[in-house]
């Protein structure tokens, strides 16, 4: 990932307005709504490896301690794709416009492969815990209770991340056309690095810990994760928001539940 000399200024404290034409992410050009703030860190967590981050604040929300969403990418994409790709900022303010509780969207890169669960290779889990939630506390975020949102890749890791932490920390968890699998015979090359990975960090067994969240958990119907997902959907006690619907894996259907899952956030993140 092409981090440019301006993405890396905004990241040592200077701030992108609502309107403002930032010339940042992934080398696009983004017309964002609200306030941004990116940089880059080095993660011991993830072996030194070079970690790029985003916060958005919705239009006006820039003052106060805003609770944070954490979004987690898919498999091949960096943290910019929440931008480039979703433009989770539109939607955001959409729900804050139309009279929901404000909170600010912090994305952050997990890996290409990584599945956001320890890895031989690294731990992005231990990344998000450990480092990226106190780079988000330095910004002016309350973090004693967050958030996660994931597509894909991330919609696994968003149900993962919220398992480990639990209800104490994580106020709300929504999981797009989650990365899931029933057994090890069946999880895509890379995903995990063998059996016992896949057995120690599988979603299967951890339904009461995510019981305790308010879930929304949304598939497309031609996805090939939805018959898993209507699995997981009904092992899970009470029956999480969203459901499976018209749509593929894609960033079109993603796209289009967007807002309805901002808005189910706004709900149930505390002030």
């Amino acid at each position: 990932m092409q981090i440019s000399r301006r993405e890396l200024l905004i990241g040592a404290g200077g701030l992108l307005g609502a309107g403002v034409l930032a010339q940042s992410l992934g080398g696009k050009s983004i017309d964002y709504k609200g306030t941004v703030r990116s940089g880059v860190f080095t993660s011991a967590a993830r072996r030194g490896a070079r970690t790029g981050w985003t916060i958005n604040w919705p239009p006006g929300q820039l003052t106060g301690a805003l609770r944070p969403l954490i979004v987690l990418h898919g498999r091949g994409a960096d943290h910019s794709a929440a931008f480039t790709s979703l433009h989770l900022d539109r939607p955001l303010a959409d729900v804050v416009d139309d009279g929901g509780k404000p909170f600010a969207l912090a994305s952050v890169d997990g890996g290409d492969h990584s599945y956001w669960h320890p890895r031989a290779d690294g731990d992005p889990a231990t990344m998000i815990i450990d480092e990226f939630l106190p780079l988000l506390a330095r910004q002016g975020l309350d973090t004693s209770r967050v958030g996660f949102l994931g597509w894909s890749m991330g919609g696994y890791g968003s149900l993962y991340l919220a398992s480990v932490l639990g209800s104490d920390r994580v106020a709300v968890a929504v999981a797009e056309s989650p990365a899931i699998w029933h057994t090890a015979a069946q999880y895509a090359d890379g995903a995990f690095d063998s059996t016992a990975d896949f057995n120690a960090h599988q979603l299967w067994g951890r339904q009461p810990a995510l019981d305790k969240i308010p879930l929304r958990i949304d598939c497309g119907a031609s996805d090939g994760f939805a018959p898993v997902t209507r699995d997981l959907r009904a092992s899970l006690h009470p029956t999480p928001a969203g459901g499976i619907e018209p749509g593929g894996h894609d960033a079109t259907y993603w796209r289009s539940q967007a807002r309805a899952q901002l808005k189910f956030v706004s709900e149930h993140l505390p002030e």
